[in-house]
């Protein structure tokens, strides 16, 4: 009974690993979409038709550009470092995909994202929200990749969790955004300033929730 038991488990584990892939992988194409509506490179594709009075400002701008072009980079990376399968089968793919992804997030489109950050529309509290996000993405992601240079593996994971958690903020926002005005029709700017938030938080409580889970569970097999 007991092993019944602990199939089944194993079995709806499986199940919901392949689902959340399936969505990560939709969400990901999604994204993917609206990163190609701006090529060829144009001053009025897509978000830029309301960020027309900072077109004048140079760093946004190239912010704004190397954030666009290289934030799914992240996304498609961070999308390797957890399946099973490569991290059992391909250790070298996973290592070389961890080091675009930190080169990636803590050099290239963290920055960018920080930087952008200061002007998002919404005022004060959209702002704090993108530079608070930017922010932990980048510590998060360098913290991570610090502990994998020491090989503290299971620090490094955790680490990285919080990081993929962040990313995932570029899907999840979009989520959040298209679900406020399906269900309650709110003033675009309201709901940029709410979107500013529910992107990450959520995310961040539930992959804590995640770490502490496994926590657990490696403390409960060491003690039988």
């Amino acid at each position: 009974m007991l092993f019944s038991t602990a199939k089944k488990s194993r079995a709806l584990q499986t199940i919901l690993r392949v689902l959340g892939y399936a969505l990560l992988a939709w969400l990901s194409w999604l994204m993917l979409e609206i990163t190609l509506n701006y090529w060829p490179v144009r001053d009025d594709a897509g978000f830029l038709q309301i960020k027309q009075d900072y077109l004048g400002i140079r760093h946004w701008e190239a912010a704004f550009w190397v954030h666009v072009f290289t934030s799914m980079l992240a996304l498609v990376a961070g999308f390797t470092q957890f399946a099973p399968g490569i991290l059992r089968r391909m250790p070298g793919l996973h290592r070389w995909m961890g080091r675009c992804y930190a080169l990636n997030v803590c050099c290239i489109t963290g920055p960018a994202s920080l930087i952008m950050a200061f002007y998002a529309n919404g005022g004060i509290t959209s702002r704090l929200a993108f530079v608070i996000l930017a922010t932990g993405w980048i510590l998060t992601t360098a913290m991570g990749w610090r502990l994998a240079l020491r090989r503290q593996w299971a620090w490094h994971r955790e680490w990285m969790m919080r990081s993929y958690a962040l990313t995932l903020s570029a899907l999840t926002l979009r989520v959040w955004k298209y679900t406020l005005v399906l269900l309650f029709e709110p003033r675009p700017m309201d709901v940029y300033r709410l979107v500013a938030w529910l992107g990450f938080v959520p995310n961040v409580l539930l992959v804590e929730w995640l770490i502490r889970r496994r926590r657990r569970g490696l403390s409960c097999e060491t003690q039988g």
